[in-house]
């Protein structure tokens, strides 16, 4: 951060102005002037929780995609169609079981195979070759769209909310005043909450494994030069194929997280797929942190412009897309590579 600070000056003094004003507009009662531009503080602070929340369940999706697209280089337009098998399955098994929290590891490990019997039956067969990994990738996606679409219908799905978790939580926020002066503070679903925490410990986790481990050194090591790596004795193979299960395992349980905050429903891949691109593209290919970052903005952007420009909300995503590609090509927080 005071690297970050001494190289720009400029920029640090813009974004601690930023900050401090969000920080104010959350935590300070709004005068009547503001409220009659934005509308009420309470609609402001479900839009902006909202959209943190789901910035969450993007990172669950997209840190599994930048782990095989942006470390790994293995281009598999197919990840969606993890995160919907993932919600599908893990519907299923809650409604059987009753074990919400149960869904995510039996959830997390079929996915996982899944993953790997595509990294060792298609890209262990393609390495290098992007564009035949993207047109069997892109196959394989609408196989396993009609295949879903066989076996469960074009109905949408909603995957119950454990008891402990359902209902609201209140968070020390002040939403709204009364005129009798009463504090109202800002209630929001405890679940999601929950899984945005968890999203958090999942991140932190991530970026110590790949940073401050062997087996991050040796998957770092692999990208920039697998033949050297191997020729050392490591079988960079079965390197590959963890963290292929790995990122395959975390959009399947994005899968149940989504099927919990939203629904399921077919198409649900396809709009995962494209929100995953975005935010690596945004983020940085291959950061952990940068993936964190692109989901948070894609997030906020989606559910502020939902609520302040429902027209053009779609276009905010593309756009911050491009002003990135424009500017940044190598993403927020990505390397020169």
């Amino acid at each position: 951060m005071g690297e970050f600070m001494q190289r720009h000056p400029v920029w640090s003094v813009i974004l601690t102005f930023l900050a401090a004003v969000l920080l104010w507009a959350i935590f300070a009662p709004w005068p009547d002037g503001l409220e009659e531009v934005f509308g009420k503080k309470r609609i402001f602070l479900n839009a902006l929780f909202s959209g943190i929340t789901l910035g969450g369940l993007y990172f669950l999706v997209a840190s599994g995609f930048t782990l095989i697209f942006g470390l790994m280089r293995n281009v598999n337009l197919a990840h969606g169609s993890l995160y919907l098998v993932g919600g599908y399955l893990g519907f299923e098994f809650s409604e059987a079981t009753g074990q919400w929290l149960l869904s995510f590891v039996v959830v997390f490990i079929v996915v996982g195979l899944i993953g790997v019997v595509l990294q060792y039956a298609v890209f262990r067969r393609m390495e290098g070759e992007d564009l035949r990994q993207t047109l069997v990738t892109i196959g394989l996606s609408i196989v396993f769209a009609d295949i879903m679409l066989w076996i469960w219908g074009g109905q949408s799905y909603t995957i119950l909310t454990p008891d402990w978790l359902a209902g609201p939580a209140k968070l020390p926020i002040i939403s709204s005043i009364k005129s009798n002066g009463d504090v109202v503070y800002l209630s929001f679903p405890a679940v999601r909450i929950t899984i945005l925490l968890a999203a958090i410990v999942i991140g932190v986790l991530m970026w110590l494994a790949l940073n401050r481990t062997r087996i991050g050194m040796l998957i770092r090591a692999g990208v920039d030069d697998r033949e050297m790596l191997a020729a050392s004795g490591v079988r960079i193979q079965v390197v590959f194929i963890v963290v292929f299960a790995f990122g395959a395992g975390l959009a399947g349980i994005g899968g149940i997280v989504g099927g919990t905050f939203q629904s399921l429903s077919p198409g649900e891949d396809v709009r995962f797929l494209l929100a995953s691109l975005v935010v690596v593209i945004v983020g940085g290919m291959g950061s952990i942190p940068g993936a964190a970052l692109g989901a948070l903005i894609v997030g906020l952007a989606e559910q502020l412009g939902s609520v302040y420009a429902p027209t053009y909300s779609v276009v905010f995503t593309f756009l911050i897309m491009a002003l990135v590609l424009a500017f940044r090509p190598q993403g927020l927080l990505g390397g020169g590579r």
